[in-house]
């Protein structure tokens, strides 16, 4: 009997087979299996995005000190915040022209060059001189690699959704697309947990040297995921660029304008609760009143529980369907902030916790089916470049702004969340209409797809 973890063929998945001609490009000459795909797709996603999360973690916490000292507090956090949004400036277009050569020349070339520009960055800012030995040049280079960083990450996600995504068993393409999503939870793991153990290493104090610690480690734990994916990963696995048109993008906008716009909407909303939730709060249970590394436990639950439900979620769209469950999803998303200040507001540790719990199960149910969903909305030919550039426009969009927005909302209401709470439930309301406007495409084949 074959089960999720058994390779099948590929007429069966909904794959259509090469011309006879193109029959190595196209086909994997070893078994698929879910370990070598979350190999390739999940760890090699963690590793990348620990690299980029962990940016986010430094901003809440010290960049604020480091990179952009202010007399208050709050201004130091928001323009630490803004540095935290330049890297979404430049996934859009990491989006575009990787996933256009992802089209063309297949997926494994592009997760190689991302893994490597991502790692090379991460190292480099955790060697920065700061403002106190540079000034505002510090500042200023910061924010470069951080641009750079960006036009990785944009064309990572989708190149490695698509990799799980297209040699899944018939009826597991939302799971075996997860495996991304669960990469991003275990790199958010993986990087809350180094920042944990860095802080109280350091008894909290990381403004001196320890928060250089976590990005040397980023940069040479990618060689991990580089060896994933060279000794994992077919040469072209995935590819189908005997038929993808010249220019990928302009051939999406002719045929999926309405996809594009709709999966840019699910992304933004998506992205603005999720870099809530990993930014933005962890910044206010610091100001408001908690220990730092305390703080940071909590997000270390908030990962936990997204690594392990997002795969719940994606496995439950399969059965059914993508639209109920993400609509469910974000109506639970649009109610999770006003919950996580009501109970925080206790200001002890169980309430600490229970909130971070709640935004995270809120976030993973969306955040599981989302690579499946968006990836069915395109056909093989230009699947790379219109699953990345809408996913990576939509989060420019929320993910780049939302602890920027969220930290001004919170300075302008004189320290009262309830307008971050509002703005949150209105983004998440949007991925709820979104997600009605697209195809249902869980019982569709991907041969079915590429035909319409």
């Amino acid at each position: 009997m074959k089960g999720p973890f058994v390779n099948t063929p590929a007429a069966s998945r909904g794959i259509p087979s090469a011309p006879s001609q193109k029959t190595s490009e196209s086909q994997p000459t070893r078994p698929t299996s879910a370990i070598r795909i979350f190999l390739v797709s999940g760890v090699g996603t963690a590793l990348e995005f620990y690299d980029f999360l962990i940016y986010g973690l430094a901003a809440a916490l010290v960049f604020g000190t480091v990179f952009f000292p202010s007399e208050d507090p709050l201004v130091g956090i928001l323009l630490g915040f803004a540095s935290f949004g330049t890297g979404f400036l430049a996934r859009p277009l990491g989006g575009i022209v990787i996933g256009h050569f992802g089209d063309r020349i297949g997926r494994r070339k592009m997760l190689v060059l991302t893994l490597l520009v991502m790692g090379a960055c991460t190292f480099a800012i955790g060697c920065l001189p700061t403002f106190e030995t540079l000034g505002p040049m510090a500042a200023v280079l910061l924010v470069v690699l951080r641009l750079v960083q960006g036009f990785a990450a944009g064309g990572e996600w989708g190149g490695a959704a698509l990799y799980g995504i297209e040699a899944a068993p018939r009826g597991r393409r939302g799971l075996w697309g997860s495996f991304t999503s669960m990469g991003i939870g275990l790199g958010s793991l993986l990087g809350v947990a180094v920042f944990s153990a860095v802080s109280a290493a350091f008894g909290g104090e990381l403004a001196e040297f320890g928060w250089r610690i976590p990005f040397w480690i980023g940069g040479v734990v990618v060689i991990v995921g580089l060896v994933a994916r060279y000794m994992v990963m077919e040469p072209d696995t995935g590819a189908r660029s005997h038929s993808a048109p010249r220019l990928p993008l302009l051939e999406a906008i002719r045929v999926r304008p309405r996809a594009l716009l709709l999966s840019m909407g699910v992304s933004y909303g998506y992205n603005t609760l999720a870099y809530v939730g990993f930014t933005f709060l962890l910044s206010y249970v610091t100001q408001f009143g908690f220990e730092q590394t305390q703080s940071l436990l909590a997000q270390l639950l908030y990962c936990f529980v997204l690594f392990i439900v997002a795969p719940l979620a994606a496995l439950a769209s399969d059965r059914l369907g993508r639209r109920p469950v993400m609509i469910v999803g974000a109506l639970a998303g649009a109610g999770t902030l006003f919950l996580f200040f009501a109970v925080v507001q206790e200001k002890n540790a169980a309430a600490l916790l229970l909130g971070f719990a709640i935004v995270g199960l809120a976030t993973a149910l969306t955040q599981g089916p989302i690579p499946a969903f968006l990836a069915e909305q395109f056909p093989a030919r230009i699947r790379y470049t219109g699953v990345s550039t809408a996913y990576q426009i939509g989060a420019a969009i929320g993910g780049g702004t939302a602890a920027f927005v969220s930290t001004a909302l919170l300075i302008a209401f004189d320290g009262n969340p309830f307008a971050v709470a509002v703005f949150g439930g209105a983004a998440m309301l949007i991925v709820a209409l979104c997600s009605r406007g697209l195809r249902e495409t869980s019982r569709e084949t991907l041969a079915e797809i590429d035909a319409k």
